[in-house]
């Protein structure tokens, strides 16, 4: 049986994890990428948007663009994350000779005219901050009936990781994320509470690596030094592959679970910003939003490393 093909426009800060989702994305049999863009978060959009275009070469994406978007959140100073993704933003791999630079124009601009050109038929991915969404929102607010649906990488309902109560991606921007939270459209968020059961285990590294391609041997590198830095930053012994979740739940959602829940995000507190405040729904009662709470860890691998083994 053919799988059912989904168009995806993925929008990113790469980052580790994120090129191992745009990996998933490109080599998924079940997932069409239409387009990358880019966002300041994990480094800046300079580093951001280079990374992108190095992985799409990589993956072999020559004919997807590569849009950079906004530079800075909306209105807070730029945090970044040097200790865990390196001064790069994706240390570790060697670069490859052949890169292709990004497309001109603006990332909310893409996001805008790709997805209303093709009311219904586009899912849009986040797995930075969520400024250009946000953008792109106040730029079209339409955008909200013609996605097919946003799935994004941030957030938890339990602790965070740059906070005590706050995820990285959401912390950056909470004004943005306040934003895209509260539109009336079905956000369906894999924050750290379900991104930390998707931890890559020597034996997960070893197959990738054992696939022996060029494109393995680039992912076993960022998971080399993703796995050091997750190791002295966060004392965790096996890194968890964060943004790949939000790629592979689009392939494949039976891989997670998720409960209906409304999200909100706190602005304003001094000690709480850029916390999710996810209240869970009652059986039978609307709700606006989907959270993960699971996921099966080793299918979840299977579907990473069969990608990869796909891009040789």
């Amino acid at each position: 049986m053919t799988p059912e093909v989904k168009r995806v426009l993925l929008d990113c800060d790469p980052g580790h994890d994120d090129a191992l989702a745009i990996m998933l994305a490109a080599g998924d049999p079940r997932i069409d990428l239409v387009g990358i863009t880019t966002v300041a978060g994990n480094q800046t959009l300079a580093k951001t948007t280079a990374n992108a275009c190095i992985v799409a070469a990589v993956a072999g994406l020559t004919d997807v663009p590569v849009v950079a978007g906004h530079d800075r959140p909306l209105l807070r100073e730029l945090l970044t994350a040097p200790g865990i993704h390196g001064e790069s933003g994706m240390d570790g791999p060697a670069v490859p000779e052949m890169v292709n630079g990004p497309r001109p124009g603006h990332a909310v601009d893409f996001i805008v005219d790709t997805i209303l050109a093709e009311p219904g038929e586009i899912t849009l991915v986040a797995t930075g901050p969520l400024t250009n969404i946000a953008s792109a929102l106040r730029k079209a607010p339409e955008l909200t009936e013609a996605a097919t649906e946003l799935v994004i990488m941030g957030g938890a309902y339990g602790p965070g990781n740059i906070t005590p109560v706050a995820e990285f991606n959401i912390f950056v921007d909470p004004e943005a994320a306040a934003i895209v939270f509260g539109a009336p459209w079905r956000v369906t968020m894999f924050g750290l509470d379900v991104t930390h059961q998707a931890l890559c285990m020597d034996a997960d590294q070893e197959r990738i690596a054992g696939l022996g391609t060029p494109q393995a041997t680039f992912a076993n590198d960022l998971l080399d030094f993703f796995r050091s830095t997750y190791r002295r930053e966060q004392q965790m012994a096996d890194p968890p592959i964060h943004d790949a979740c939000a790629i592979a739940y689009v392939a494949d959602p039976t891989l997670f679970e998720v409960r209906p829940a409304t999200v909100a995000v706190e602005t304003h507190g001094v000690l709480t910003a850029g916390m999710t405040v996810t209240t869970w729904a009652q059986p039978g009662e609307h709700s606006p939003h989907d959270v993960g709470v699971g996921v099966r860890r080793e299918a979840f691998f299977d579907v990473i490393v069969d990608a990869i083994a796909a891009l040789s």
